[in-house]
């Protein structure tokens, strides 16, 4: 797959992380960093994990994986040590890649890196032979391991290169979706590859920072992103004139109703929209707006709805290892995404999530993972995690459950957010820690999870 990714002339612009990159220096550097790997005992049939930020180095020692054939799981770089170890412990992978820099600050685009690959003692070689592994919603449980072959890659890739109104040879990219998500791994980085489209990815991630981004080109552009970049760019002050900018395209969560109207009066192009998950990719697009709420199946995609819950025809399981019917089942991925289909058309309106899983910035965070995180602490003795006005917030007892209390309760609350720290991305953290004596129940013993009563429980408490 690296070869078909790589292929175009040699003085050929493909990628721009600050510096452009032509496509001979891209070769070049896949084949050291391919040395680099062998070098740590990487071979096909291996397993290689990269804890990289979006960067040269991380495009080309994920293309060297793939060359030595292995299989690579993507680890995002703002998890916490302990979310990487649980990872790690659970799949190992025989070398692990990381970089020498340091990390990124919060608002970098991207960073330097120079990939390290280390080899791990008691990896293990892949099991299948899937080409890549993802981490859903955090490094626990199963079910949030996802697994895709090269063939659906490159079955995805195609689904892009049938969209009209996608970007072609002879236009541009600047990419804001995160390479290691699917959005930006796929849609972005290894589409810009293949259909040699030049991308490029902005410097910093401000509304200033975007805009020199769209301006320092003047070839037909198209910005990839996730809502809050969209928002980002609306609220902006006084933009320059941009007329090679064509439109901006948004994935991971669901649009406020009055951002595109927004967005196009700012900037005088469409906002479109595209639907996908981690499992298959790019499912359903509105690439200039016109079907908005509704979204248009991509060549090939099946989708039906099952009792408000959208299902999309999928010959295997793409979750490596577990059997769970309520996530796969007879040929028929189970979204848990509530959505209407229309019959005539075959369109698909999705409302939302029907599980705990939400999304943050387009990252998506399980409220569950987040929950049992919480509880897990020696502090606390129960937690309620919701999801508030786009925000995480959680419901905390950490008093003895009869009797004083033990610890000073500011000692206690500085304790767990240390904790969440140490353990949580900052992105899964929640933004609000409410502290009561004890979390509201219902008359049958169960947690109360609504949101209202949470909060009257808190004012009290306070």
């Amino acid at each position: 797959m690296d070869h078909l990714l790589l292929a175009g002339p040699d003085d050929e612009e493909c990628l721009r992380f600050g510096t452009p990159v032509d496509r001979t220096t891209l070769r070049a550097l896949v084949a050291e960093q391919t040395e680099r790997l062998r070098a740590a005992g990487l071979t096909t049939g291996g397993t290689a994990a990269l804890r990289l930020a979006p960067s040269l180095g991380y495009t080309t020692a994920l293309l060297a994986c793939w060359r030595l054939g292995a299989q690579v799981l993507l680890l995002d770089h703002r998890l916490t040590d302990h979310e990487v170890g649980l990872a790690l412990e659970r799949l190992a992978p025989q070398v692990l890649v990381e970089s020498a820099h340091r990390p990124a600050a919060a608002l970098r685009g991207f960073t330097e890196t120079d990939p390290v690959p280390l080899a791990r003692p008691g990896g293990r070689p892949a099991a299948t032979d899937h080409a890549l592994l993802q981490l859903s919603s955090g490094s626990t449980g199963p079910a949030k391991v996802i697994a895709r072959t090269a063939a659906d890659l490159l079955r995805e890739l195609d689904c892009y290169r049938r969209l009209a109104l996608f970007p072609e040879a002879g236009e541009r990219v600047v990419l804001l979706s995160s390479v290691v998500h699917v959005l930006g791994l796929v849609g972005g980085l290894l589409n810009s590859l293949h259909a040699r489209v030049p991308l490029t990815v902005p410097e910093r991630m401000t509304p200033a920072g975007i805009l020199a981004a769209i301006a320092e080109d003047d070839r037909p552009t198209t910005v990839i992103g996730v809502p809050f970049h969209a928002e980002l760019l609306a609220g902006a002050t006084a933009p320059p004139a941009l007329p090679q900018l064509r439109r901006m395209i948004v994935a991971g969560e669901l649009v406020r109703p009055a951002l595109p109207a927004a967005f196009t009066a700012r900037f005088k192009v469409p906002l479109g929209t595209m639907y996908g998950m981690t499992e298959l990719g790019v499912i359903a697009t509105d690439l200039d707006g016109s079907l908005h709420p509704q979204v248009e199946p991509v060549h090939g995609m099946e989708l039906r709805e099952d009792g408000g819950e959208l299902h999309i025809a999928m010959a295997d399981s793409p979750y490596p290892g577990l059997s769970d019917p309520t996530r796969w089942s007879n040929g028929w991925l189970h979204t848990r995404d509530a959505a209407r289909v229309d019959p005539r058309h075959g369109r698909v309106t999705v409302l939302g999530r029907r599980d705990s899983q939400v999304s943050i910035g387009g990252l998506k965070v399980d409220l569950t993972e987040v929950e049992q995180t919480l509880a897990g602490l020696p502090e606390v003795r129960e937690a309620v995690v919701v999801f508030e006005n786009g925000a995480i917030e959680a419901y905390l007892a950490t008093e003895p459950a009869a009797g004083p209390a033990t610890a000073d309760p500011a000692v206690v609350r500085d304790a767990v957010r240390d904790a969440l720290t140490r353990e949580l991305a900052s992105y899964k953290r929640p933004r609000q820690l409410s502290f009561l004596p004890a979390l509201p129940r219902t008359a049958t013993g169960k947690l109360v999870r609504d949101t209202t009563v949470l909060h009257d429980a808190a004012a009290r408490a306070r």
